[in-house]
């Protein structure tokens, strides 16, 4: 698929590397103009995926950030109400739908991430990151919006998209979506990548780096994966362990194991993980590091 070669060329320029499904999957969202539900662990590089496409694309990113609680003011736009009761402390002599008219007006729209993503001319890439964290109330306010790509405020009247956006949301699994979400988006899981494409990712991320260690430190970080942590590492991770190791002059990690077993606080991030993997558990898995 042409497209999809495409979109993989220009992630990876961006330095992102994206499996085939990924590209796949990307190449249909913006030929369909249909929003890409991306699921997976965290640390996956799930957000990433939107501020590659968006470099790669040479668009805005415009992102919403949801948390429990999230409402539509915040999410779609507010009135600045101080400046309104300044309008309205010097329009104090007119009449009330004069200052009404006045107040209620363009001047005083504060924008918030869906409306902004609607208005702008060229499209942008509208990231919804984690609406796992929202409420169902929320998530059925944003059907809507996903379908129609039009809003209605009471004061102005009905704002339709000058543009279709690029929509990427992404869910951490830690409630289920409903079914009513899931059918009006295209679907990609995010895993883990692989020993190959991780190492690839680390030789496009992390300057200085030979190929040779690279994929050592993709090889050892797939063995500590294997362990039974509360949290595996990644992506992120991975790329903080790679950069360190570079900055300490680490050209290959079976000629410094002590220095490897230290440095793997930047991978380990609770104290569980810390105890479970003993300078015997890192050996063991430095020794099947070929």
């Amino acid at each position: 698929m042409k497209d999809r070669d495409e979109i993989a060329e220009q992630l990876a320029a961006s330095g992102y590397i994206a499996d085939p499904e990924l590209a796949t999957a990307i190449a249909l969202m913006r030929m369909l103009k249909r929003p890409l539900l991306l699921e997976g662990e965290a640390g996956v590089g799930k957000t990433e995926v939107a501020r590659a496409l968006a470099t790669a694309l040479q668009t805005e990113l415009i992102r919403l950030q949801c948390y429990e609680g999230l409402d539509q003011s915040a999410a779609l736009y507010e009135w600045n109400y101080q400046r309104q009761l300044l309008a309205i402390q010097a329009h104090q002599g007119d009449r009330a739908g004069e200052i009404e008219d006045a107040i209620f007006s363009e001047k005083y729209l504060l924008e918030r991430p869906l409306l902004a993503a609607l208005r702008r001319a060229t499209p942008p890439v509208l990231l919804i990151d984690e609406i796992d964290r929202a409420d169902d109330e929320f998530e059925a306010f944003l059907l809507e919006i996903l379908s129609d790509f039009q809003i209605s405020i009471p004061e102005l009247g009905t704002i339709t998209a000058r543009s279709i956006p690029l929509v990427v949301l992404t869910s951490n699994g830690t409630r289920e979506l409903s079914d009513a979400l899931r059918r009006r988006c295209l679907y990609h899981y995010v895993d883990y990548p692989d020993v190959d494409r991780e190492a690839r990712i680390i030789l496009a991320r992390v300057p200085g780096i030979s190929a040779t260690l690279a994929v050592q430190i993709a090889r050892m970080v797939e063995g500590v994966r294997r362990e039974e942590l509360r949290k595996a590492p990644g992506v992120a991770e991975t790329l903080d362990w790679a950069a360190a190791l570079v900055g300490l002059e680490v050209r290959d990690l079976h000629d410094a194991p002590e220095v490897v077993h230290q440095t793997l606080m930047c991978l380990l991030k609770t104290r569980e993980d810390s105890a479970r993997v003993t300078p015997e558990v890192s050996a063991r898995i430095l020794g099947k590091v070929a």
